[in-house]
C-alpha cells in the first residue's frame, strides 16, 4: 500500500511539474526545476533549499568565463561601495597598529575632524565594546565604525600627552571614496594626475584637478592609470570625452545577442589639444583600457609601460530577490580599430596565471620577448601606425618592471607589516615637531632625509618580526626602502598627493614620460 502511495505521489508530480514548467523556457529549464523540486521535497533529509539555488548557480557561473559571478546580498554591498563614490560613517583614515585602530588622518571636513579627533589618535572602544588588544578583525571594526547617516556613535580615544582617555561623540555621515589618488604639477607646464578605479565621482574629481592644474599652467598631461582595476563604462567615456573629438568612437559592445553599441566622445572636452601620455601596467584593465585604446587608435597621445591586463568583457548585473546578484557577461569591448580588449580564456586556472606566465616568459622585463602574429596588426585611425590586438592595449614605449631594487629582505619588511609600523611609529613620535619644522612640503622634500638611526630601528623592528638581516639584501633595496619611508611619512603629514610626489622620483614609467615629453620622441611618434 505504501508502496502504492509513492507511486502515485511521484507521478503527480512528474505532472505538476511538466504542467508548470510548459511555460518556463526550454528542456534544460525544466529539467533543472524538476531536480531542485525533488531534492527539496522527497531528500532523504532536511535540506538547505537556498543554498542548494545559491550552490548551483555558482556552478553554472562558472563554466562560463572568468568574470560571470555570483554575490551574495552582503557581497554585493561592500562591491558597489567603492564605485558609488561613498559609505556612511565617521571619516577616518586607519591603520591597525598592535591589535589597537590608529588614526592616520581623519578625511577633511568629515565627522571625526568635526568633533576634534585628529591625526595619531588610537580609538580603543567603540560604544561600550573595547577593539584594542581583544585581536578583533577590521572587518568587525568597521562594522562598528560605520552606520547609517545621522545615527550617532560614543568613541574612546587615548592621545599622547594627554593622561586619561577622551570620550568623543560623532554623528555619522556620508563619506567620500575618492578615485583620484594624485594631482600636481611634475614639472613646469607639466601635470600629473593618478586615477586608482572609475567610479560615480571620477570624471568630476578629474575635471576639477584638470583645471586646478591648467591654472598653474599646465600644457601637457601624464595619466596614470597603473594599476587601476577599472569601473564604471560611463565614467570611463566621460573621461576618454575630455580627449577626442566630437563623434571620435570611444569603444564599442558588441556579443551573441547584444547588438553592437557605440559610444561616442561629443567633442567639449578640456584637453583636446595638449600633449598626452597615459601610463599602464598589467594590472591596468577594463575601464582604464578603453580609455588607453582611444587614445592610441585615434593617435591622439602615447602609451608607456607594460601590456594591459586585458579584462575586455561586458557585465549585465542581474538583481536578485533577496539582493544577491548575478554578473554575467553580454558583450565584448572592441576599441575604435576593431580590436578586441579581452584577453584569450580557457579554463579560469589558465585565465589567471596569465600574469605569472607573463613574468616566467620574460615579457615583463623585455619587449623583444613580446611576439604578435601579423593578423593581429592593426593601424591607428588618423596616422595608420601599427598597434596589436590579443587582448589588452600594448604600449607605444615599453618600460621593463624593476626587479633591481626589490629582494626577500625588503619583501619580507613589507609582508610583516614592519615598514607600515615604523612609519606609524616615527610620525607619533614627531607629528609636532615636524609640522613645525616643514610647513610646506616642497621644503620636507628637499630637506628630510631617512638617517642611519632611523634604519637602525627599523632592522630591528624586522628582527622582533622575525625577517631576518641580510647585509647583501638590504643594500640592494635600501634606496628603495628609503624612498618608501619617506613616501608614506609625507602621506601622514599631508596627502596621497605627496607621496606619489615622493614615490614617482623612482617609478620608471613615469620618469619614461618626462622623458619622452623633455626630448623630440613624442612629435616623432605622434608625426
Amino acid at each position: 500500500m505504501n508502496r502504492m502511495k509513492i507511486y502515485v505521489l511521484l507521478v503527480c508530480l512528474g505532472t505538476i511539474l511538466t504542467v508548470q514548467a510548459q511555460n518556463f523556457g526550454s528542456a534544460a529549464m525544466r529539467k533543472l526545476q524538476m531536480a531542485e523540486f525533488a531534492i527539496s521535497n522527497f531528500y532523504v533529509d532536511k535540506v538547505d533549499e537556498d543554498k542548494l539555488v545559491e550552490e548551483a548557480i555558482i556552478k553554472m557561473l562558472a563554466q562560463l568565463d572568468p568574470h560571470s559571478t555570483y554575490s551574495d546580498a552582503e557581497e554585493v554591498k561592500k562591491m558597489n561601495e567603492p564605485l558609488q563614490g561613498n559609505f556612511e560613517g565617521i571619516g577616518v583614515q586607519f591603520q591597525m597598529i598592535e591589535d589597537t585602530l590608529l588614526v592616520v588622518q581623519p578625511v577633511s571636513n568629515g565627522p571625526s575632524e568635526k568633533v576634534g579627533i585628529l591625526a595619531g589618535d588610537r580609538i580603543i572602544a567603540v560604544n561600550d565594546s573595547a577593539i584594542a588588544g581583544v585581536k578583533m578583525s577590521t572587518e568587525d571594526i568597521m562594522k562598528r565604525l560605520r552606520g547609517p547617516k545621522g545615527s550617532k556613535v560614543n568613541l574612546t580615544i587615548v592621545r599622547r600627552g594627554v593622561k586619561d582617555p577622551l570620550l568623543f561623540t560623532v554623528k555619522r555621515d556620508k563619506i567620500p571614496i575618492l578615485s583620484l589618488d594624485a594631482s600636481y604639477m611634475i614639472q613646469p607646464k607639466t601635470g600629473y594626475i593618478r586615477i586608482n578605479r572609475f567610479g560615480a565621482t571620477t570624471a568630476e574629481e578629474f575635471k576639477k584637478a584638470m583645471k586646478d592644474l591648467q591654472k598653474q599652467g599646465m600644457k601637457d598631461m601624464i595619466l596614470d592609470l597603473q594599476g587601476n582595476g577599472g569601473g564604471y563604462l560611463n565614467a570611463a567615456i566621460d573621461l576618454a570625452n575630455e580627449f577626442l573629438g566630437q563623434k571620435e568612437l570611444i569603444v564599442y559592445t558588441e556579443g551573441r545577442t547584444a547588438k553592437r553599441s557605440d559610444f561616442y566622445a561629443k567633442g567639449n572636452g578640456d584637453f583636446r589639444n595638449g600633449r598626452l601620455i597615459i601610463l599602464v601596467d598589467e594590472y591596468t584593465a577594463s575601464a582604464s583600457e578603453i580609455v588607453s585604446g582611444a587614445v592610441q587608435d585615434w593617435d591622439r597621445g602615447i602609451i608607456v609601460g607594460r601590456r594591459s591586463f586585458g579584462k575586455g568583457l561586458v557585465q549585465r548585473p542581474i538583481d536578485l530577490p533577496d539582493g544577491s546578484m548575478i554578473r554575467l557577461t553580454i558583450a565584448r569591448y572592441y576599441t575604435p580599430s576593431g580590436r578586441s580588449i579581452q584577453k584569450p580564456y580557457g579554463s579560469t586556472v589558465d585565465y589567471n596565471k596569465d600574469l605569472i606566465d607573463r613574468f616566467n616568459h620574460g615579457e615583463l622585463m623585455n619587449a623583444d620577448s613580446i611576439h604578435f602574429p601579423d593578423s593581429l596588426k592593426v593601424q591607428t585611425k588618423k596616422l595608420g601606425r601599427t598597434v596589436y590586438g590579443g587582448g589588452g592595449i600594448m604600449p607605444d614605449y615599453f618600460v621593463p618592471i624593476d626587479t633591481t631594487l626589490y629582494t626577500d629582505y625588503h619583501r619580507n619588511l613589507v609582508g610583516k607589516g614592519v615598514i607600515i609600523k615604523f612609519t606609524m611609529q616615527f610620525i607619533e613620535g614627531h607629528r609636532k615637531e615636524l609640522a613645525n619644522k616643514y610647513k610646506k612640503f616642497e621644503s620636507f622634500n628637499e630637506k628630510f632625509v631617512i638617517d642611519d638611526n632611523m634604519l637602525a630601528t627599523l632592522r630591528e623592528m624586522g628582527e622582533k618580526e622575525g625577517v631576518k638581516f641580510n647585509e647583501e639584501q638590504y643594500q640592494k633595496a635600501l634606496p628603495l626602502i628609503k624612498t618608501q619611508l619617506k613616501a608614506l611619512i609625507a602621506r601622514d603629514l599631508w596627502d596621497m598627493t605627496e607621496y606619489f610626489r615622493v614615490m614617482n622620483t623612482t617609478n620608471e614609467s613615469v620618469q619614461k614620460a618626462l622623458e619622452i615629453l623633455n626630448s623630440d620622441e613624442y612629435g616623432k611618434k605622434l608625426k
